[in-house]
């Protein structure tokens, strides 16, 4: 990559790329734990509705008491770091690249839009945000000579990278993806029964550390189809209408696994995304399971490459014209530099939309009665699936980002999907709605040129 040269460069010139962090929790702590230990960068300010969780983030680490200031314009200077509350400060300052790491869609759709409002980067760690409107926010973002990037060391942009590595190598691809833990049952988890399928200690749970809604939303399926559809909009694939299928396989398996159905696979179709499941459909953990990992499948351009996928150790599929590459971990925080970096010296993203392909969709858990308010991911009352853009704009699907505390006017069966006509609108996600408009009408034209 040569983006360490880079880095050195800049701290040499005097210029470090000056970074605003917004949200102190798990990802944006990762990242600070590395920060000082990398040139050419300068973490000027973090914000977080929470100052004292930000400045425990910064005691975490070990972050040096005399690096730390009280205003915004004497971290620049001085090459230290402050805290505020508001993120606002953070636009108004002579700020190089903003790190979205919210976790909240639509306060991560606003900051993106102040982003690019005041010519700063965005890296968006917030994948709910880039699921829910991302292709308009990346839209935008070119059209200001910006970038909008997915956040390296998390799932999606690893996957974007091993897919942009399959063509320019000049392989088709045949389906991106990932390992999870998956259960039948877990579209019917709620928070009141989460740690019953997670591998926590009781003395862990009890304790308050761990978010049951986060959690929940990390297995009932939500999460999983959040990074997929994050995934198929940055690299152009189309999902199944059917949502992911988890199926069950290990390491050697992707290839066998993740191709066509008519060719002994599980896929609708070549050029999608999928999900596979690190236990049995009993639970039991698998051998060299694709937990954690991500991959993408190719196919053979030809007789020769067929006979190359025999000849190494690639675990091609039966046929031998299906192969797959597998990087085994992602290191989440720890690596969202690469991301910052390549942003701000090389103008470019570490996965970014460039159409809308897939959406994730409020379904019901359980059958819903109107009158009932939604409680969104990880809740109580919807799960998110994944299906094509096009299903999803073409019926009215109301994506999940967009089913928090919104009230139904409508019944939906246990299983069935919220549309639009289904809630009452509130007026005070107006901004994010006309994102959401804008991204719609993308999937428009991802149809068109079909």
């Amino acid at each position: 990559m040569n983006l360490h040269s880079l880095l050195k460069d800049r701290e040499a010139s005097g210029r470090p790329i000056r970074i605003g962090l917004i949200g102190a929790g798990r990802f944006g702590t990762m990242y600070l734990a590395q920060a000082r230990n990398i040139p050419g960068v300068h973490v000027v300010a973090i914000a977080d509705i929470n100052t004292e969780r930000a400045r425990g983030a910064l005691e975490l680490v070990g972050w040096p008491a005399e690096a730390f200031v009280d205003d915004i314009e004497t971290a620049i200077s001085s090459r230290a770091t402050t805290i505020v509350a508001d993120a606002s400060a953070l636009f108004a300052a002579d700020l190089d690249v903003i790190v979205e790491a919210t976790g909240n869609p639509i306060v991560g759709i606003n900051h993106a839009l102040a982003a690019i409002e005041t010519g700063k980067h965005i890296i968006m760690v917030t994948v709910e945000a880039d699921a829910l409107a991302g292709p308009a926010l990346a839209k935008r973002a070119e059209a200001a000579g910006l970038v909008y990037s997915l956040a390296y060391g998390d799932q999606p942009a690893l996957i974007w990278e091993l897919v942009d590595w399959a063509r320019t190598s000049g392989f088709d691809v045949v389906c991106a993806g990932k390992g999870a833990k998956y259960l039948e049952h877990y579209h019917e988890m709620t928070p009141d029964n989460v740690w019953e399928n997670w591998e926590f200690s009781k003395e862990l749970t009890d304790s308050g550390q761990l978010n049951p809604y986060m959690h929940t939303s990390f297995r009932d399926g939500t999460k999983a189809a959040i990074e997929m559809a994050a995934v198929a909009n940055a690299a152009g694939l189309r999902p199944s209408d059917d949502g992911l299928t988890f199926t069950p396989g290990n390491l050697e398996e992707i290839a066998t696994i993740c191709r066509p159905s008519n060719v002994g696979g599980v896929l609708a179709h070549e050029g999608t995304v999928d999900v596979m499941s690190s236990v049995t459909r009993e639970g039991d953990w698998i051998p060299h399971n694709t937990q954690e990992g991500v991959f993408v499948v190719v196919k053979a351009t030809n007789e020769y490459v067929a006979n190359c996928f025999d000849e190494y150790p690639w675990h091609p599929d039966p046929t031998g014209q299906y192969a797959a590459l597998y990087r085994p971990y992602h290191y989440v925080g720890l690596e969202l530099n690469i991301s910052i970096a390549n942003a701000a010296l090389r103008g470019v993203a570490t996965g970014s939309p460039i159409g809308f392909y897939a959406d994730v969709v409020a379904t019901a858990k359980k059958d819903l009665t109107a009158g009932e308010f939604l409680d969104g991911e990880g809740g109580f009352t919807v799960w998110g699936k994944l299906v094509s853009a096009e299903k999803s704009v073409t019926e009215g699907h109301l994506p999940v980002a967009m089913a928090h505390h919104v009230e139904l006017v409508n019944d939906v069966p246990k299983g069935g999907i919220v549309r639009w006509e289904d809630i009452v609108i509130d007026d005070s996600l107006a901004t994010a709605i006309e994102l959401r408009r804008e991204t719609e009408a993308l999937a428009a034209v991802v149809v068109s040129a079909s």
